[in-house]
């Protein structure tokens, strides 16, 4: 029998007189989509802040006290009261929940809820405290204007996610990350209902996480830039607090040269000399023949599992070619006498230990494609970069699998293209038993180029695209309707203090030495970073590079991209629509006024000075743009040699420039083929 817990939720809140019905009004910018929404009668005006009396279950109270905080920001209503004073009101936010949920929470936990909006009040009903949690992120996205003021309108939502991993990783072994930038974060990803924070926490070029036990790894092998384990408690707690779970990365046997540069007793045979400053792979990797490495392991992974309480830990496995396997004569020896014919049957022999570890902590293991070898017992849990296919034959075999090739952040790709991306393809064929084997899937963000000032912006708000996808149903796929609801849903991830927003125009402010950036700030927004291969194949760019130029300022799939294709594929599709017409017609006439602007500061500013390429293509590429909308939406012909003189100016404007492209490139190029002569 469900324990109520009525929280005296109230809020002096009442029903306007006049407010038409709610479908009438109903502005629906919920996301993740709910898996069902039922307009009601009527709207609660706001008019009044909530006030509560403890329930007892701090993690659910400090929840409601927060949301109460955002509902205050949210609608201007000032706090009535401070701490714990209570503030009766007359209609009550009813909150009834079962339970607390696990004690360590896990992705077998019972997110469901229900929210109900009527014009007498709102109730949540959940069966953990997790559950009732999304349903005040839901309740926050339904505040919409009304007049004066503000309301929530009247509605029924019952809701539950698709998949139980619903994750986003961070890699902060490459570029380290502060913790202030893992809060926000995690506060960003409970408000799109994401719940598994995977903590990438070692790398070539950086040991993150202090060990106590074996101190030279932070010591020696982190540039003085790791986690303390009282931080690394603060996140789980924070993260907790917010219905997420944290699930560690310790990469091993490759990927591991800042732990053999803090430990080289336990290298293959070539003992590094510096941690890695250039990405890529390295060629060293950990002993897997010695008893001692396990004994080093075991210690710490023991360490950890009191720090992280989640039952997973990730051991990457990913991407170790680890040539001294081949050529050191002990290692071959070895192998040999265990009848391991390659590395692939020696690493399979490492994960082995390494399981058994982690069995004897309680924890169960997880690690990328590479640890899906013959004889994996099938408790291991496989997180696929190598995609779909990959993902359903390990589901065939037996294994659980979370997708993450789609949903890397570094290939830029926009939050379209990646949306549609589904951990389960249609065309593998995987029985119902099979299908449930994928969990889910998590959103990854390597950090070869990016450092606290550009991480937001890489992360935000295309992951609450890819975590609708996680949540709502695999036949939401309105790509057109995700950017409608992904606007609203960027400026409320700001107002949690998100920089995905903002930063861009400080990274631009301190290029050009000013303050003064509307018309750079403009022409920035025609432009997006290209993607990490590309920027590396241009750049070379490692540790130490300087993220400090003009496509570290500039955001992937900025939100006038979208806008900006959709009117292009309209106009074509109906050239006789004067509106749309003129709408893009002042779009690329605007670009075109910020070149002179642009030009002139760059001669004050070198570092802007990468970008005169792209800003003459600017000038080039307007210019066609108006044509073009000049002879379609006139029912004109162009002149011959037109097509043919704009068609080479825009592959001219493909190739390689700043590290930067035009977001409108594409469709300009349909526009242009669309002309006739």
């Amino acid at each position: 029998m469900m324990k109520t817990r009525v929280l005296a939720l109230a809020a002096v809140a009442c029903l306007a007189s006049g407010i038409a019905p709610a479908q009438d009004r109903f502005r629906d910018v919920m996301l993740p989509k709910p898996a069902a929404v039922t307009a009601g009668s009527g709207a609660l005006a706001l008019d009044s802040t909530f006030a509560f009396t403890p329930s007892g279950d701090a993690r659910l109270d400090a929840a409601v006290a927060r949301a109460i905080r955002r509902v205050e920001k949210a609608t201007g209503l000032p706090h009535a009261g401070a701490g714990n004073v209570v503030v009766v009101g007359k209609t009550p936010l009813t909150l009834k929940v079962a339970a607390p949920g696990g004690a360590v929470q896990g992705f077998e936990e019972d997110e469901s809820y229900k929210l109900t909006v009527t014009s007498a009040g709102v109730e949540i009903d959940a069966a953990t405290d997790v559950g009732a949690m999304h349903a005040l992120e839901t309740m926050i996205q339904l505040i919409q204007a009304h007049g004066d003021g503000y309301v929530l309108p009247a509605v029924t939502v019952d809701d539950k996610p698709r998949f139980a991993w619903r994750g986003l990783m961070i890699d902060c072994g490459r570029h380290f990350e502060p913790v202030a930038v893992i809060e926000r974060t995690l506060d960003g990803m409970a408000a799109v209902k994401l719940n598994v924070f995977h903590w990438h926490l070692t790398e070539d070029q950086g040991f993150r996480m202090e060990s106590k036990v074996y101190p030279k790894l932070t010591g020696a092998g982190s540039d003085g830039l790791f986690y303390s384990q009282e931080q690394a408690r603060e996140v789980v707690a924070y993260a907790r607090a917010r219905g997420i779970r944290v699930v560690p990365e310790f990469e091993m046997p490759g990927h591991s040269q800042a732990w053999l540069y803090a430990y080289p007793e336990y290298a293959s045979g070539t003992v590094p000399t510096d941690i890695r400053r250039e990405f890529g792979v390295s060629k060293f990797a950990i002993d897997p023949t010695r008893p001692e490495t396990y004994t080093f392991i075991k210690a710490f992974l023991t360490e950890m599992a009191g720090i992280f309480p989640d039952e997973y830990v990730h051991i990457g496995g990913d991407e170790a070619p680890a040539p001294d396997w081949k050529t050191n004569p002990k290692i071959v020896a070895f192998m040999k006498s265990k009848g391991l014919k390659d590395n692939d049957a020696m690493q399979a022999y490492f994960n082995t230990q390494i399981l058994a570890i982690l069995k004897g902590l309680n924890k169960r293991m997880m690690g990328w494609d590479e640890v899906l070898t013959p004889g994996l017992p099938k408790d291991v849990v496989v997180q696929s970069w190598r995609g779909v296919a990959s993902l359903a034959k390990g589901a065939k075999l037996g294994y659980q699998g979370v997708l993450s090739a789609p949903y890397y952040l570094d290939a830029m790709k926009p939050a379209g293209v990646i949306y549609l991306a589904d951990p389960i393809d249609p065309a593998a064929g995987l029985s119902s038993e099979e299908t449930a084997r994928v969990l889910g899937g998590e959103v990854t963000m390597w950090a070869e180029q990016l450092d606290a000032h550009t991480i937001d912006s890489r992360i935000w708000p295309r992951t609450a695209a890819v975590a609708e996808r996680f949540w709502s149903a695999a036949s939401v796929k309105d790509v057109d309707d995700m950017y409608r609801r992904l606007g609203p849903m960027s400026v409320e991830l700001e107002g949690l203090g998100l920089t995905h927003l903002q930063s861009g125009d400080a990274g631009l402010r301190e290029l050009a030495g000013t303050e003064h950036i509307s018309e750079l700030r403009r022409f920035a927004s025609a432009l997006e970073p290209v993607s990490f291969g590309e920027r590396y194949k241009e750049q070379k760019t490692n540790q130490l590079t300087a993220l400090d130029r003009f496509v570290d300022a500039v955001r992937p799939d900025p939100s006038n991209k979208h806008s900006v294709e959709v009117g292009i594929n309209k106009l074509i599709a109906s050239p006789t629509d004067k509106a749309n017409a003129a709408d893009l017609t002042k779009y690329f006439e605007e670009l075109a006024a910020t070149v002179p602007e642009v030009k002139a500061q760059m001669k004050g500013h070198p570092r802007l000075a990468e970008i005169s390429t792209r800003a003459d293509q600017m000038t080039a590429l307007t210019g066609i743009a108006q044509e073009a909308i000049g002879y379609l939406s006139e029912g004109k012909k162009a002149p011959a040699g037109w097509k043919a003189a704009a068609t080479a100016k825009l592959a001219e404007a493909k190739k390689p420039s700043a590290v930067v492209r035009f977001i409108f490139l594409e469709p300009l190029n349909k526009l242009v083929a669309a002309v006739q002569e």
